[in-house]
């Protein structure tokens, strides 16, 4: 064998050795950012209101492909937030619901070929059905807009202890399932909580309580609040998987704002995060709307008359963040963040926000990778970077400020879980 092709073998297999190698999990949280990527979405089909191509042919959707995560990793990432129903079925009898597990399972190999770790969050479960991410958008609340009947609305898990008893049982068997898969890097136990908004409706009245002082004033310690069962569910997790970071949003859809009311656990490995989407007025801006720009100026506090808006906003929006690490010493994540993308100065106020992330040693996700699937990705791209500024356009831009900057960031990953097999 030649000298120099010896050579080049010999690090080769030293490369994949390396690749191949356990990884620390709670390291890739805990010590600097290590993970960048993005969310992808899915939810149970229901052909009633979806009809027989929009979410595809079911039971979940909208679907992924292969070359969907590979795109993903050749942009870069190296992170796939996994943001799916949970395993169990969300009425009782409370059981493993067999086409979501398999489903699951499909995602998860499809990340492993393309390269990308994941982490497994879960949006629905017993008592908890996808309907709580389209509050108010049922045809009682909103009789021309509304797109389905309030007999969907399932939050019973605020107000049900067998259904609470039931997404710990969720956990346990899930942790028990994937807790050897080496993509896997994190469990985020609930996408979102919100029982401040949205009480335990239909089984009680909705709460819309925005204070976290005032919410907890009146509601701490009952089933309504995310510090007493998110450790129950913990705790069954570390029975079973004692390796895996587990991930805890707080309340309040998991905002910066709720992060210091969320109760700290002594568990191993737990990692805290945030989904930042704020101030809502200018990332979820309609495009027909100029009321925000960034940066300049936008009505940060609801109160009627707009304030600067700035990175020096952002920076003080985050010492909350850093607030809660002092106190604790724990790690944060962003699991979520994202802008809708015709807003003006949507790649400032990302990069902006990537660069407070990055000095703080936090990963990110943004929200969202989207699939190939054309009758959904046509009609529902407003977080959809990938399609450019101008709404009028629903397909893939060849280049944008917004796609240079999550190419910029995501360019600096340096790890990945292994070779492609």
């Amino acid at each position: 064998m030649r000298w120099g092709l010896f050579v080049a073998v010999f690090l080769l297999s030293g490369v994949l050795t390396l690749c191949s190698q356990v990884v620390d999990k709670y390291a890739l949280w805990a010590e600097g950012t290590k993970l960048r990527g993005a969310n992808i979405y899915q939810r149970r089909v229901y052909p009633e209101l979806d009809g027989p191509y929009f979410l595809g042919p079911g039971p979940i959707g909208p679907p992924y492909t292969q070359d969907d995560l590979e795109r993903l990793a050749a942009w870069g990432a190296n992170l796939v937030v996994i943001s799916h129903p949970g395993l169990f079925t969300e009425e009782p009898p409370y059981r493993p619901d067999p086409a979501v597990q398999e489903n699951l399972d499909m995602l998860l190999g499809m990340a492993a070929r393309a390269g990308l770790f994941a982490v497994i969050s879960f949006r629905t479960g017993p008592g908890r059905s996808e309907f709580w991410a389209f509050w108010g958008e049922d045809t009682e609340s909103d009789p021309e807009e509304g797109w389905f009947d309030p007999g969907y609305y399932n939050n019973r898990v605020w107000g049900d202890r067998s259904a609470q008893d039931a997404w710990v049982e969720m956990w346990r068997y899930t942790a028990e399932r994937y807790r050897t898969n080496p993509i896997v890097v994190g469990y985020e136990l609930m996408c979102e909580p919100n029982s401040n908004e949205v009480g335990s409706y239909p089984m009680g009245s909705a709460l819309d309580i925005w204070d976290p002082e005032d919410f907890h004033r009146r509601y701490g310690g009952t089933l309504y609040d995310w510090n007493q069962l998110y450790p129950r569910i913990v705790a069954a997790i570390r029975e079973v998987d004692p390796e895996t970071p587990i991930l805890v949003g707080g309340n309040g859809y998991s905002s910066v704002e709720w992060l210091p009311y969320l109760a700290v656990s002594d568990a191993p490995h737990i990692v805290y995060v945030v989904h930042q989407y704020e101030p809502g007025l200018y990332t979820h801006q309609w495009w027909e709307s100029r009321d925000c720009y960034y940066p300049g100026r936008c009505d940060v506090d609801w109160d009627g008359r707009p304030e600067r808006f700035d990175s020096d906003w952002l920076e003080g929006l985050f010492g909350v963040i850093d607030g809660f690490v002092a106190r604790h010493g724990v790690p944060v994540a962003a699991t979520e963040f994202g802008v809708m993308r015709w807003v003006p100065g949507a790649a400032r106020f990302i990069r902006d926000e990537m660069e407070l992330f990055e000095v703080r040693g936090m990963n990110h996700a943004i929200w969202l990778w989207e699939c190939s699937w054309e009758p959904y990705v046509s009609s529902v791209d407003a977080f959809n970077f990938r399609h450019g500024p101008d709404p009028r356009v629903h397909r893939d831009a060849e280049e944008s400020s917004l796609i240079h900057v999550i190419k910029a960031f995501w360019g600096r990953n340096r790890l990945r879980p292994g070779h492609k097999g």
